[in-house]
């Protein structure tokens, strides 16, 4: 049982290191908590509905995540760069549009359940 807490901590401090690292490297990443931490931010703000923060911050860690895998695949692909196949900068391509991808649909996600906070805040001091 001790072994297995151990294991565990273990685990857990490496994927603490993982996310330290992105967050110290990785310029996008960066950019997207900063985005990110906006978005909770506004949560709070507009007291927005429980389903609608749940769906927010979804998708906000959705385009983490994919940033995430999208900075693993990369690395493997250096990794493999003395021998680069023609398919190396598409995969990286790839992985990047995914990104965007999430990026987009986060962005829209985040327009349709603000939009009427804002049109009211709007409407009250304007």
């Amino acid at each position: 049982m001790f072994e297995d807490i151990k294991e565990l901590s273990r685990s857990f401090f490496h994927a603490v290191d993982g996310f330290l690292y992105v967050i110290k490297k990785e310029r996008n990443f960066q950019i997207e908590i900063i985005f990110g931490i906006f978005i909770v931010v506004l949560i709070f703000i507009f007291n927005v509905k429980n389903w609608e923060a749940i769906i927010l911050i979804l998708a906000v860690t959705g385009v983490l995540m994919m940033e995430l895998a999208n900075t693993v695949i990369e690395r493997i692909v250096d990794m493999l760069k003395p021998k680069i196949h023609p398919y190396a900068r598409l995969i990286k391509d790839i992985m990047a549009a995914a990104v965007l991808i999430a990026s987009l649909i986060a962005i829209v996600i985040s327009v349709i359940i603000f939009y009427p906070y804002f049109s009211s805040f709007c409407f009250v001091f304007g």
